[in-house]
């Protein structure tokens, strides 16, 4: 085998060859990219043509020559081979099957060696048609400790959230945890799981800064960059937690508007208002306070809120506030399982089924009746004394009513309207709400009697999916062959992805009360029927006796 030099458009293709397959255009500009920048560095090979021609033919190389002629290359170096009996045909299948890329870290030694000869990042990445972002990114794993290097070197490699979380922490921090995970003889491979997950830390990100230049300067904040994020973000992020709420909390305290004040959260996340205060929201007034907040990731959040009319005091003016708010607000520590946002989802979830469900399911008359009875001992009815009378909060409950009257003005209805019309006065009263409507617990007793946990909405969504924290979520994937992903928004994609064409329940959206809130409410309503003894009301509306009111209520019972 000999080298030479010939111009490759004189070259014939081998009408053997293994690969008939077309490669990919972006392996071909690849490669195309990499011959205008250093040449072909492999020659191809080739042989004389059989049959006693002049010419020669590739036995290995075609992509190589075809990129050489589209480069303008007049001549290129090649080696010529004795014509084997099979025309090439075992050297062209070995060549390819054991053809194996490049692993990372061979690529940033690769790299590195370059950087070393004087290239730089960008004329790497156009020799190799690669962004020069790409480039970076394997330059970061000088920043791996050695020995963990060599093992990634074997084949067992961190996925790219790993490897971004073990290069940003230092060779110290590195070499103490890698002390404790590195491989055994009898368990060789590394759980790069628990190696990123003891090297993780805490990042508040620039993104979420309100601060500027000024303030990040005076706490001291450096920003590093990220950059295994996609490249149209912001990736800039600092692991000094308590510089970055320092310079979060100045600047809320710097742009606090009128009436406002810095708020702490609770343990869930959620803001902690001044006692009696009612946040707001719609559309603020000029008399509405503002409360602003740090959650979770460190971003500063806005509500605002309204006190109630301070009651003239009688005698002496009551000395001091009713509340005070702190100047500095926390950091929660755990998400709870369901957020605000997903219980009140819950919350409609549950009304729009049960609505659906008193409106379509097959309900018995005495059942439909305890029902309306159910339906009047909701927080959302409004009732006063036997001394004012009974009114409802509600007009439309008249309009219900109306249709049980004729046009003299006479009760005058049948069996069907009167169905009719209870429906609609269940679908008007009952709701779960997590709003001022909500009937609490005696709507969801309504819910489980009636089966409306059959009418509730597939829950399997991006929107309420992203309620639920990671353990809820990985709990969700129990019944499914769903497996949970390292990120939560994977998993979350591939159970959105599952129910699609499926029905998903969260169990905490099943209508069956909780036993001990049902007690509770239960013992409150003996507690209340005590109490109304006292002001004749232990009958029922009508005039009954108190001896009937109570077979009415062993009957309901």
């Amino acid at each position: 085998m000999h080298l030479i030099k010939v111009d490759p458009r004189g070259l014939k293709e081998n009408p053997d060859r293994l690969r008939q397959t077309k490669s990919a255009p972006q392996a071909d500009a690849l490669l195309l990219a990499t011959i205008k920048a250093v040449g072909i560095v492999q020659p191809p090979v080739i042989t004389s043509e059989s049959g006693g021609g002049n010419g020669y033919i590739i036995n290995s190389g075609h992509r190589r020559v075809k990129q050489a002629i589209a480069a303008g290359l007049k001549e290129i170096d090649v080696l010529v081979d004795e014509t084997a009996d099979d025309n090439g045909a075992m050297r062209s299948m070995i060549e390819n099957i054991a053809r194996e890329a490049m692993n990372p870290v061979d690529q940033w030694r690769a790299i590195e060696r370059l950087v070393a000869l004087g290239w730089t990042e960008e004329a790497i990445g156009v020799a190799l048609a690669l962004p020069v972002r790409q480039i970076r990114k394997l330059r970061l794993l000088a920043n791996v400790l050695p020995v963990m290097l060599d093992h990634m070197a074997k084949g067992d490699m961190p996925n790219e959230q790993q490897l971004r979380t073990i290069a940003a922490a230092s060779p110290d921090e590195q070499k103490e945890v890698w002390k404790k995970h590195k491989p055994s003889k009898a368990d060789p491979q590394v759980s790069w799981w628990s190696v990123a997950q003891a090297l993780q830390k805490t990042r508040m990100y620039a993104r979420h800064a309100n601060f500027g230049a000024d303030l990040a300067q005076a706490y001291g904040i450096q920003w590093v960059e990220d950059l295994f994020a996609p490249a149209d973000e912001d990736s800039r992020y600092t692991t000094d937690v308590e510089a970055f709420l320092g310079a979060q909390h100045e600047w809320m305290a710097n742009n606090l508007p009128k009436k406002g004040i810095v708020a702490e959260t609770t343990n869930y996340g959620e803001v902690k208002l001044p006692l009696k205060a009612e946040r707001v929201y719609g559309k603020p007034t000029k008399s509405d306070c503002t409360a602003m907040y740090l959650d979770r990731e460190g971003r500063v959040h806005t509500v605002h809120y309204r006190m109630p009319e301070a009651k003239k005091p009688k005698g002496k003016a009551a000395s001091g506030s009713q509340s005070s708010a702190e100047d500095v607000g926390v950091i929660s520590k755990a998400r709870p399982d369901v957020t605000r946002k997903g219980v009140e989802m819950i919350g409609d979830y549950r009304t729009d089924a049960l609505r659906e469900a008193l409106g379509r399911a097959p309900i018995e008359d005495d059942t439909l009746m305890a029902l309306l009875i159910l339906a009047f001992a909701g927080q959302n009815v409004s009732v006063t004394t036997g001394s004012g009378g009974v009114s409802y909060g509600h007009s439309r409950l008249a309009k219900h009513a109306a249709v049980l009257f004729d046009a003299d003005g006479t009760l005058d209805f049948d069996r069907d309207t009167l169905r009719v019309a209870a429906r609609a006065v269940l679908i008007d009263v009952f709701s779960c709400r997590e709003n001022a409507t909500n009937s609490g617990v005696v709507a969801r007793v309504a819910g489980a009697t009636i089966g409306a946990d059959e009418f509730l909405p597939n829950m399997g969504t991006e929107d309420f999916l992203s309620c639920l924290s990671r353990p809820a979520l990985e709990g969700s994937c129990k019944s499914t062959p769903v497996l949970p992903r390292q990120r939560v928004q994977d998993t979350r994609a591939a159970l959105v992805e599952h129910f699609k064409d499926e029905c998903f329940i969260h169990p905490a959206a099943l209508f069956a009360p909780d036993a001990a809130k049902l007690a509770e409410w239960l013992a409150s309503s003996t507690t209340d029927d005590a109490d109304d003894a006292e002001d004749g009301l232990d009958g029922i509306a009508d005039g009954s006796s108190g001896e009937d009111a109570e077979a009415f209520r062993e009957a309901a019972e």
